[in-house]
């Protein structure tokens, strides 16, 4: 299957095995080792309540930051030949973000940094999604994108697994396993990560050609703003089948990406060993990469519309079932579920956005689909932060994100009775 790729589009898919190596580390090792500093240093010390909600929190100021800087990049970025600059400057400081973050020996600085990776990383996607317009055909979207989840999954667990025994032999089960401090751990853990998402994106940065754009005048930078405003207005009064679409989309995603930023924290808060979490979270990528590929394959056969909405289906009972959790088989099944649809979710969401939207301003609206994805996260772990602080469980905070999927599929159904706006690619 990943033969029958060309090389750009296999240059872009590497990139989804370079970030998702960040991606897997923030959902495991990240929180450990914020908790580490957070509740078991001398001084400043923190609950693990409290942790839970300053790590969410984090999450909540991350996705703010992109929502309002993705728009403006996306807009400079869809002029000719910025879009390959944007991107490896985001990329370049994500990627330095993400090994200092293994140096930091405080909590407070070991967010801040954390923070700043996260922003440039959440930027670089905002391009490299924007480019599947410019790697593939319209007809190859949906299968080309469900790749890239796919191999992301799978490529992703060769660092974290390093990332894994570093952690391991700096005493993160067990001091009689201490070879070395948890400080080199960590330094170890971040820098193999981070070195990882750098060599994978080297093809892509060598292999990239921007294909649609806009011409760039004089002033156009000054504009940028009154640009984004006229596009939003433009989607707000007459494409309906866009605006629709992020509203359905800003609904579910919430739940994808909050469980995604969470997982460890909902094992932990329920008292499970890490290793039984770790190795779910590990299968739980085997799982998400073999739904990728089913979904690919039925991507040729069916609507994107309809097995999105399948999806959203299977989150909203996977979010009920968060109500029963009690033990790691509990933990175990949970991880199934959301590796069922986890990857075909998003990457099906992204590859009928492009299909929607005009591809010579893809940057722009993909800029304004960060708005709406980031700005769901925000609600989600703010969710989780709430219902933490005022004393409630894990089980309900997650369970509590279900009507964001209800509301989802209802205005997913109202999006896709909508007629395409002109410029758009056909469904």
């Amino acid at each position: 299957m990943f033969k029958n790729l060309t090389k750009t589009e296999k240059a872009w898919v590497l990139y989804d095995v370079g970030n998702s190596a960040f991606t897997m580390l923030a959902c495991s090792l990240i929180p450990i080792w914020f908790k580490q500093l957070a509740i078991g240093t001398a001084s400043g010390q923190i609950n693990g309540d409290r942790a839970t909600a300053y790590y969410s929190i984090a999450i909540s100021i991350v996705t703010v930051v992109v929502a309002l800087m993705g728009p403006i990049c996306g807009a400079i970025a869809d002029h000719k030949d910025m879009k390959k600059i944007f991107f490896t400057t985001a990329v370049g400081l994500g990627v330095g973000g993400c090994i200092l973050n293994g140096f930091a020996t405080s909590w407070v600085v070991f967010i801040v940094i954390f923070v700043f990776s996260k922003i440039f990383y959440s930027v670089s996607l905002t391009f490299y999604d924007s480019m599947l317009n410019d790697v593939t055909t319209e007809d190859r979207m949906d299968e080309v994108s469900s790749y890239g989840y796919a191999w992301g999954y799978i490529g992703s667990c060769i660092p974290f697994i390093l990332a894994m025994v570093a952690y391991i032999l700096s005493g993160g089960l067990s001091e009689d396993l201490m070879f070395f401090s948890p400080k080199v751990g960590r330094i170890i853990g971040f820098a193999i990560t981070g070195i990882w998402w750098l060599i994978v994106t080297v093809p892509l940065i060598k292999n990239y050609k921007q294909v649609n754009y806009v011409e760039a005048h004089k002033g156009d930078v000054a504009r940028v703003f009154s640009k984004i405003f006229g596009t939003l207005k433009r989607i707000a009064t007459q494409d309906k089948k866009v605006l629709l679409f992020l509203i359905a989309f800003f609904m579910y995603i919430d739940g994808v990406g909050t469980i995604i930023d969470n997982c460890i924290n909902i094992g932990t808060d329920l008292g499970l060993p890490t290793v039984g979490q770790v190795v779910f979270l590990l299968a739980t990528q085997v799982v998400a990469f073999a739904g990728s590929l089913v979904f690919a394959r039925l991507s040729k056969k069916y609507r994107t519309v309809t097995l999105i909405l399948i999806c959203i289906v299977g989150y909203f009972f996977v979010c009920i079932y968060a109500l029963t959790l009690k033990n790691l088989l509990d933990f175990g099944i949970l991880a199934f579920g959301v590796g069922c649809f986890q990857g075909s979710i998003q990457s099906l969401s992204r590859s009928y956005f492009s299909k929607i939207i005009p591809p010579a301003n893809s940057g722009e609206y993909f800029g304004i689909y960060d708005i709406f994805a980031k700005g769901a996260s925000f609600l989600g772990s703010a969710v989780i932060a709430a219902v933490k602080l005022a004393g409630g469980t894990i089980n309900i905070a997650v369970a509590s994100i279900s009507i964001f999927f209800l509301l989802g599929f209802v205005f997913l159904m109202l999006a896709d009775r909508q007629p395409l706006a002109a410029g758009a690619r056909e469904q």
